[in-house]
């Protein structure tokens, strides 16, 4: 079988770059000898890190082409159908479908997660998009009403984020060994720039100069490359303590494992969320977008705040972490019990995408 993945592949962004090793990871398992061409920024790049084929994301001659040969285009995972970055995005995603619709192809969406989608002619696009499509699955509730609310006709059934699949007992990073820091001896941080009149910035970094304050180690991981290692420099520059800031060009695997092997993680951005339920390690979410009270309420982890609602501050942050050390074993074990459900579950995602393709060749 041959099939070709549409998502936001090859920027260097290691959440979709974790959906997409999950993504190929789960349909391996299902059939260890499948055909993947993925739709890259980066071809080459994505080629040589994940073993598969990849063609130019941008070049729809090309898409055209790989698409003919495939027994079906899987669209996903990640949240691609949302106007809020461009008004480009949607139309993208949904014109590589309708080429996949025009080839008689069948379309699988992969566990997306929907919106926000502002615009009419988004929802428009979306509907009509989405109403052609054989199956459709997202990763959570939200994301199913929306898509009932601007008409979607096609059921969308509720799955988990396929990152959360993942099996990372095999990840390890030998950065952490050169920095002379221990399994559970620190505390990772996410951070990412979102526009705010609220210091957001400034009040993490009062929260972790009173957990250096109380012994804790802090480390900083840059989970979009560049662009979070910026934000993890601006709130070290903010702090009066010491902390660490991890390189942003650590493997997707190597970034697992430093979240993996933390004590706790206070986190921005998704899948450093994911990553940290994967290994069962509590965290306190930060939130910028209703993605991330979703994930922390299924694998019921605190939401401190908002980073555009001044109704929190560094203390309350402070003191949320040290109550969840105070309690490790036991929020560790009950984050166990939930995620494993969703591990098995994010399996059986995979397995429902090669059903599709093979009832319709």
């Amino acid at each position: 079988m041959h099939v070709v993945l549409s998502g936001y592949y090859g920027f260097d962004n290691v959440g979709d770059d974790a959906i997409l090793l999950s993504i190929i990871q789960a349909l391996r398992k299902c059939q260890s000898d499948i055909d993947i061409t993925v739709l890259s920024n980066n071809p080459a790049s994505t080629e040589k890190t994940y073993g598969v084929k990849a063609v130019n994301r941008w070049k729809m001659n090309e898409i055209r082409q790989v698409l003919k040969t495939a027994d079906g285009l899987i669209s996903g995972g990640g949240s691609l159908m949302q106007d809020q970055t461009g008004m480009k995005t949607i139309p993208y995603y949904a014109g590589v479908i309708q080429i996949a619709k025009w080839l008689k192809k069948p379309v699988f969406v992969y566990a997306q997660g929907m919106g926000p989608i502002n615009h009419p002619l988004s929802k428009w696009i979306v509907r009509k998009a989405f109403n052609k499509v054989e199956k459709i699955t997202v990763r959570d509730k939200a994301s199913q009403s929306l898509l009932t609310e601007i008409g979607v006709k096609n059921e969308a059934l509720i799955v988990p984020d396929p990152v959360i699949g993942l099996n990372g007992s095999n990840f390890h990073t030998n950065w952490l060994a050169d920095e002379s820091l221990s399994a559970k001896s620190y505390i990772a941080i996410s951070v990412r720039d979102w526009p705010s009149t609220v210091d957001y910035k400034q009040k993490i970094a009062d929260s972790l100069d009173q957990l250096v304050r109380h012994g804790e180690q802090i480390v900083f991981l840059p989970m979009h490359g560049e662009h979070d290692a910026k934000s993890s420099q601006e709130v070290a520059a903010l702090m009066q303590e010491k902390s660490m800031i991890a390189p942003a060009d650590l493997s997707i695997e190597e970034k697992i494992a430093v979240i993996g092997q933390s004590k706790l993680l206070i986190g921005m951005r998704l899948h450093s969320l994911i990553f940290s339920a994967i290994y069962s390690t509590p965290f306190i979410a930060i939130s910028y977008d209703p993605k991330i009270d979703a994930f922390a309420e299924i694998v019921d982890q605190p939401i401190i705040g908002h980073v555009e609602v001044d109704d929190w501050n560094g203390t309350l942050l402070f003191e949320q972490t040290v109550k969840v050390i105070e309690q490790l074993t036991t929020v560790q074990e009950n984050m166990r019990q939930k995620v494993q459900a969703f591990q098995d579950a994010a399996e059986k995602t995979a397995k429902l995408a090669l059903e599709v393709f093979t009832k319709s060749s």
